[in-house]
């Protein structure tokens, strides 16, 4: 799958599952360029933002995304960065 599917794959996910109001999704697989671990997945930075995610700490928001995209990170996608917010944040 192309980078960009994946990018948005995350994002419908991101809205669909955790209704989120704002998702933006970086592909940083560049700067990863001929690391062997990747396993031919990318490397994406996510910055979200929903309402599920108030009064959840910050660990239970990022467990949150990754139960989200599990399947994906079997083979998609090799590391993720989560900034989760609240609208309030």
């Amino acid at each position: 799958m192309s980078s960009q599917a994946t990018k948005e794959k995350i994002e419908h996910k991101m809205k669909t599952e955790l209704s989120a109001t704002s998702v933006e999704v970086i592909d940083d697989s560049w700067k990863h360029a001929g690391h062997a671990q990747a396993g031919g997945g990318g490397h994406f930075t996510l910055s979200l933002v929903s309402e599920k995610f108030e009064g959840v700490s910050l660990l239970n928001r990022n467990r949150m995304v990754f139960d989200v995209l599990k399947e994906e990170m079997k083979g998609e996608i090799h590391a993720l960065a989560v900034k989760a917010k609240t609208p309030g944040e």
